[in-house]
């Protein structure tokens, strides 16, 4: 039987990251197709699709923006359909955007930036893919941007001191956001945070406070491969359902 199939949806300047998470994906099974968003690349179809991810970008959710409005409505087919998606950082926030209204992301009076704990809610350990990170979870977090925690559909799975919302999902779909970045390897963490070195300090970060406290994060990074398994077990054809 072929494999199932993730559409990965580059959101950022260029579709080579540090994570190079989309070639993870593939190592855990799934076969990939990687589409340049930021570039207005999108697929005609979403039937050969078992599940989607949303990756960062240096935009917001709320901009009026070609390729935000297209992703937009691709996001809101793919509920339609049924299809698993993820989203990290603005893939978290143009979730909520499209799912449960524009005014649900709005942009924070100060940056939020470090390693930190995440308290899990009760309703974690009861989730498909979130269940590793009760009763907290240690990640790094970096967002301007931020996704409101009072929508009804809404099912909250972490918050930090600044965030009521790190992790949520969508009713009790298999849609889930991550505000934080569990993508990131303890390798990688000190080339992403000096490639980063600028930006990070303008908001407030501590390049090498990060890269002492960084952390290989396996229980954050449980999300991302219980997200592969579930893509991989998902039935059928995704425009089938």
């Amino acid at each position: 039987m072929a494999g199932k199939r993730l559409l990965y949806l580059h959101n950022g300047r260029s579709t080579r990251t540090v994570a190079q998470l989309d070639d993870r994906f593939e190592s855990w099974g799934l076969n990939v197709d990687r589409y340049w968003a930021f570039d207005d690349e999108f697929p005609e179809d979403l039937s050969p699709y078992h599940g989607i991810f949303l990756s960062g970008s240096p935009h917001g959710a709320y901009e009026d923006v070609p390729f935000i409005a297209q992703e937009h409505a691709l996001i809101q087919e793919a509920a339609r359909r049924h299809i698993p998606m993820l989203g990290v950082c603005f893939g978290s926030q143009i979730l909520a955007s499209a799912l449960c209204g524009r005014d649900q992301v709005f942009r924070r009076p100060f940056c939020e930036i470090g390693n930190k704990w995440l308290k899990a809610t009760p309703a974690a350990a009861l989730d498909p893919i979130a269940s590793a990170i009760s009763p907290a979870v240690y990640m790094f977090v970096w967002h301007n941007d931020e996704v409101r925690a009072d929508h009804p559909d809404m099912t909250i799975l972490a918050a930090t001191d600044q965030c009521p919302n790190q992790i949520w999902r969508f009713r009790d779909r298999p849609i889930w956001g991550i505000q934080g970045h569990p993508e990131i390897t303890l390798a990688q963490a000190p080339d992403w945070f000096e490639q980063n070195r600028t930006r990070m300090e303008l908001d407030g970060g501590d390049i090498e406070q990060l890269i002492a406290s960084a952390d290989e994060a396996r229980a954050a990074k449980s999300m991302l491969t219980g997200f592969a398994e579930l893509v991989k077990a998902w039935p059928g054809q995704a425009g089938h359902r």
